[in-house]
C-alpha cells in the first residue's frame, strides 16, 4: 500500500455515502453530495487503486458462504523461515486476514471454519506447515461491534454523529 494517498473530506463525504448504500451509483452518488460526477468517478476510481477502497470480497460475511464459526490465531514462527511461513498461511482459504504484530505471537491469523472439528482440522495444518513454531487459538463467541469506519470518516467531514454509524 505504499501508493495509499491519504482520505480527504470529500473522499470521507463519498465513502459515507457509499457506505449507506453500498449499490448507489456514480450519477446518485453526485447527486445526493452535489459533486460533478466526473469528481466522483476519478476518486473512486483514485481509492480503488491505491487502496484506500477495500475489494468487494471484504464485504462479504464468512457466515453467508458456510463458515459461521470465527477464531484468532496467534501463530509464533521461526524467524529464519518468515517468507516459508506467511506463504504458507496465505494458501490456506481459512485464513481471511493475517497481520504481523508485537506480543506473544508474531502474526495474528484470523481464521473462519465450519465448526469446531472443521477448526480443529485447520489448526492442525498450521502447526504442521512450515516455519510455524506454535499457534494459540481463541474462539470468538460474539460479534461485539464490527469494524466501522463511519465514525472516523465522519470526523475527517466534520459532521461527527450526524449520519449515524452503521455496524
Amino acid at each position: 500500500m505504499s501508493k495509499l494517498t491519504p482520505v480527504d473530506a470529500t473522499d470521507a463525504r463519498i465513502l459515507l455515502a457509499l457506505d449507506r448504500d453500498p449499490q448507489a451509483t456514480v450519477v446518485a452518488l453526485a447527486n445526493d453530495l452535489q459533486l460533478a460526477r466526473n469528481t466522483v468517478q476519478a476518486r473512486l476510481r483514485r481509492m480503488s487503486e491505491n487502496g484506500a477502497l477495500s475489494r468487494i470480497s471484504c464485504r462479504v460475511e464468512p457466515e453467508a458462504v458456510g463458515y459461521p464459526l470465527l477464531a484468532l490465531v496467534t501463530v509464533s514462527i521461526s524467524q529464519r523461515m518468515r517468507g516459508e511461513a506467511t506463504q504458507a498461511l496465505d494458501s490456506l482459504p481459512e485464513v481471511v486476514e493475517l497481520l504481523a504484530t508485537t506480543g506473544d505471537g508474531d502474526l495474528l491469523a484470523r481464521v473462519v471454519a465450519k465448526d469446531t472439528g472443521d477448526l480443529n482440522r485447520i489448526t492442525e495444518m498450521l502447526v504442521d506447515m512450515p516455519g510455524i513454531e506454535r499457534t494459540s487459538t481463541a474462539i470468538v463467541l460474539r460479534r461485539v461491534r464490527s469494524l466501522r469506519m463511519a465514525p472516523l470518516l465522519e470526523r475527517l467531514t466534520g459532521s461527527a454523529g450526524s449520519a449515524g454509524s452503521r455496524e
